[in-house]
């Protein structure tokens, strides 16, 4: 089947069997690339414990996120296919204003939990934000309707497997910090668990309605910067108290900067699988990067090193058990039936805010609209200056910044890295050869 779709989708019907594995297949492929690169984002969050504050590590990862959410849009589809979205649905502005704003106040609080409890432990407890999305999911956007007993089961029997692992950890945590650091750390990965499963409410309200994930970032990060700015502002009693902050850290910036962009790439992926297999199997796929912190947390920085045996097993079981929570609810795959529901989920949100239908079905089989392809394609000036800029930039910070002066195994972290760019380059290729990126 080619991928703009047959007879049957052109006139509203649902698309087949063959289209939707296909859909099915791109989009637990982003979910697990997504886990290896946002697992690697926070890594650079542990120079948390190297002096930085941890308002300014948020908000230069922030920084990041903003250069990487419109030069790679830029590169891969250009900004004139970005206006185009826009002009199709516009409301979808807002609810991405609104993510950002979310994101902004989870990704600091997260901030707050490495530093108390560490990046292992951390990671887990914040993923079960997995559960949240399941929740919205099935109540909001009639994700499981028509599912069968079966896929109920794996989805429910994978949630309570995740919520087993994650008290796990929450136990194993009191080993390695003091208890009233323990509970502050954990209340803190907690609480950004909870604002990044509401998130996914813009998340999948975008995709529904046929939303491109390299358009929906680029609004996304508006409201992003600007809830991290006054955040950070007020925390630092004012911009000339940042400054201050900002200027100290100035030999980490290019690698804080760099854990928002990797970030950025990770959360692509991530939309890309919240479309293409829903949010309440899509986001427990990208909480894979539980696992993925796990790896950089023990072997790049050496957390827990000369902690008892037991308390090493139990975080690593706990981490095991919410992957294979989070495994059993992705393969809990969209039948007919729940897809049919998505549509008519779709439909519902294109009545309600007037966009049309055309661009509504395209959206859900990965094909474009007629309303963006009619328009100009290919690479303008305002493309170039987003990416050589952002370039220029990295390139500017990188030549101040010095080695971070903390423990690192050096190897393990090339190894992990070697891992990540093969993520990317499989689920690249897939996306342009299934979808177009679209």
């Amino acid at each position: 089947m080619t991928v703009g779709g047959n007879a049957s989708s052109a006139t509203g019907g649902p698309a087949d069997g063959t289209r939707l594995q296909q859909l099915q297949a791109l989009g637990m492929l982003c979910g697990f690339s997504a886990g290896a690169w946002l697992g690697a984002a926070e890594a650079p969050t542990k120079l948390v414990t190297a002096g930085v504050s941890p308002m300014v590590v948020s908000l230069l990862m922030v920084a990041g996120v903003f250069l990487a959410r419109w030069s790679l849009p830029a590169l891969v589809r250009g900004t004139a296919q970005i206006r185009a979205d826009f002009h199709a649905a516009p409301h979808l502005v807002i609810w991405g204003v609104l993510a950002g704003c979310l994101w902004a106040v989870a990704n600091t609080l997260t901030i707050f939990a490495i530093r108390d409890i560490g990046l292992s432990i951390a990671f887990p407890l914040w993923n079960l934000n997995s559960l949240l999305g399941i929740l919205w999911g099935v109540t909001l956007f009639r994700e499981l309707r028509g599912a069968g007993k079966l896929r109920w089961l794996g989805v429910t029997g994978g949630a309570a497997v995740m919520f087993a692992g994650a008290t796990l950890l929450a136990v194993a945590s009191s080993a390695q910090t003091t208890p009233s650091h323990a509970l502050r750390g954990i209340v803190a990965a907690l609480g950004a668990g909870v604002l990044w499963g509401t998130m996914y409410i813009p998340y999948r309200k975008a995709y529904l309605t046929g939303m491109n994930p390299l358009s929906f970032v680029a609004f996304f990060t508006i409201g992003e910067l600007g809830m991290m700015s006054a955040l950070a502002i007020s925390y630092s009693g004012g911009a000339a108290g940042l400054a201050r902050e900002i200027g100290h850290a100035k030999p980490a910036l290019f690698w804080l900067m760099l854990g928002g962009f990797v970030w950025v790439i990770g959360d692509v992926f991530q939309q890309y699988a919240a479309k293409y297999v829903g949010i309440s199997r899509g986001i427990p796929l990208s909480n894979t990067n539980q696992l993925w912190g796990l790896m950089w947390g023990i072997l790049v920085f050496g957390e827990f090193h000369g902690q008892s045996g037991a308390t090493l097993a139990r975080v690593v079981a706990g981490s095991l058990l919410m992957a294979a929570g989070a495994g059993a609810i992705a393969l809990a795959s969209v039948s007919q039936g729940e897809h049919e529901r998505w549509r008519k989920a779709a439909q519902r949100e294109g009545v309600r805010y007037g966009v049309a239908e055309g661009y509504l079905r395209a959206g859900l089989e990965g094909r474009e609209a007629e309303s963006n392809s009619s328009g100009k394609k290919g690479r303008n000036w305002l493309d170039w200056v987003l990416v050589l800029g952002a370039t220029a930039i990295f390139l500017w910070l990188a030549s101040a910044a010095h080695a971070p002066q903390i423990a690192m195994n050096w190897t393990a972290a090339g190894v992990l890295c070697v891992a990540m760019l093969a993520f990317l380059l499989a689920s690249a290729i897939a996306l342009q050869k299934v979808t177009k990126f679209q």
